[in-house]
């Protein structure tokens, strides 16, 4: 397998893989435009943009966007972040070509018709809807928002419904304009894939482009501080979380570890003593999280409202274990975890493309394989204890609780248990 990278002169940068054996590829374009480049105003307009994309361009209608690919057997989708924004399609060898057409064309020539705007629209609130009445998802956007109060960063995706209610078109125009631009965008392609061709093709679409300047983010500061909606709900909803390194630092791999080994799998502490020995709920897990300047540790279970304070204290009480002995053999088992994760996963022409234009959006390079393992296997048990240490030695916190939570304990509360 071949990475191969290029940047036109307009700052566009195309990577490419081609992963000999495979007869299909994925295409997409990854923009360096997600939720936290919002002003509070845009809140909301980033995933509404996405969504335009796909209602016409100058050259196609929405029918015929979506004919080109699916004509040839192909699908095509988006996504957007608190960081960025992709779009992308997976088709056959034959139709590359087609394939970056089509996603250069929604991303480039959006028409953003007014009419369109107003469909839309109407589709945006019911997912925000949908939103809302989905506990375990909601959740995660109330914790996000304690962990980083008043910030770009602690906004959701989707934006509050009065803001949707009210964009137009020249309030999208505005958010293209300000961060479209060449140089925050990458092109990355995996499969069977001619680097050469696509880059030819790439200089024909965006050679002429001119690259515009995007406002720096505002710095984030995780804060903490609870969130708690009491409601009659069968499940009591429980996420906790604490800052965690940014992409960028060396810690990352640290961080990662310890999620797996606290609560990544059926092995994991959390699941083991909260799940299987004490049969406190069904869903449990911890994750790792980054972004360019920041990170999250999120802990997360699901339980009926007279057990929440047990499974809350017992989430402390296993934070502070995991600092006083989280063992060799945990940290081995995250480790192949995490290396058979990232192998496994990278085997998708799909995952291909995203780590390419992920690695090349944070670092402008990619990083190699072995690189990459090389860090996960310099992780020891004694890091993995020392970031646990970190945490129960009294780091900020954050807490989102959705549920039958009345009686719950509160985070000053969990915060005294847990440098107790």
């Amino acid at each position: 397998m071949t990475v191969q990278t290029h940047r036109l002169k307009n700052g566009f940068r195309i990577v490419t893989e081609n992963m000999p054996g495979l007869k299909s590829a994925s295409v997409g374009i990854w923009v360096n435009a997600g939720g936290r480049h919002e002003r509070i105003e845009q809140n909301g307009i980033a995933h509404f943009l996405e969504h335009m994309a796909f209602k016409g361009t100058y050259r196609r209608s929405s029918v015929q966007i979506a004919e080109a690919i699916e004509d040839v057997g192909g699908y095509i989708n988006a996504y957007t972040s608190r960081e960025m924004t992709a779009y992308y399609a997976r088709v056959l060898a034959d139709d590359v070509a087609l394939a970056l057409d089509v996603v250069s064309d929604i991303v480039l020539n959006s028409i953003l018709d007014p009419a369109e705007i107003e469909v839309e629209r109407g589709v945006i609130l019911s997912e925000i809807g949908q939103a809302l009445d989905t506990p375990d998802d909601i959740i995660f956007d109330w914790l996000q928002e304690v962990s980083y109060p008043d910030q770009p960063l602690g906004r959701s995706i989707l934006g509050p419904e009065e803001r949707v209610s009210n964009f137009q078109r020249q309030d999208l125009s505005t958010f293209v304009s300000e961060n479209y631009s060449t140089d925050q965008m990458v092109l990355a392609a995996a499969g069977a894939v001619d680097h050469h061709a696509i880059v030819r093709q790439c200089e024909e679409i965006f050679g002429d482009l001119v690259a515009r300047k995007q406002s720096p983010v505002l710095q984030a500061r995780f804060q903490g501080g609870e969130l708690r909606q009491v409601k009659d709900l069968e499940q009591a909803h429980f996420a906790l979380a604490f800052e965690s390194p940014d992409y960028k630092n060396p810690d990352i791999y640290t961080a990662q570890i310890f999620s797996t080994a606290f609560g990544g799998g059926m092995s994991s502490r959390l699941f083991q003593e909260v799940r299987e020995k004490r049969g406190l709920c069904y869903s449990i897990f911890a994750s790792a999280g980054a972004y360019c300047d920041t990170g999250t540790m999120t802990l997360y279970a699901g339980t009926s409202g007279d057990k929440v304070t047990e499974l809350a204290n017992i989430t402390i009480d296993e934070v502070k274990r995991a600092a006083d002995d989280m063992s060799e053999v945990e940290v081995a088992r995250a480790r192949a975890q995490m290396k058979a994760g990232l192998l496994m996963g990278l085997e998708s022409p799909s995952s291909r493309a995203e780590r390419l234009a992920r690695m090349i959006a944070i670092w402008d390079r990619i990083p190699s394989l072995d690189e990459v393992v090389a860090q996960i296997d310099g992780v020891t048990a004694e890091d993995v204890r020392n970031f646990a240490g970190s945490m129960a030695g009294g780091a900020p916190a954050a807490m989102a609780l959705y549920g039958p939570v009345a009686d719950a304990p509160t985070i000053d509360e969990l915060q005294a248990r847990l440098v107790a």
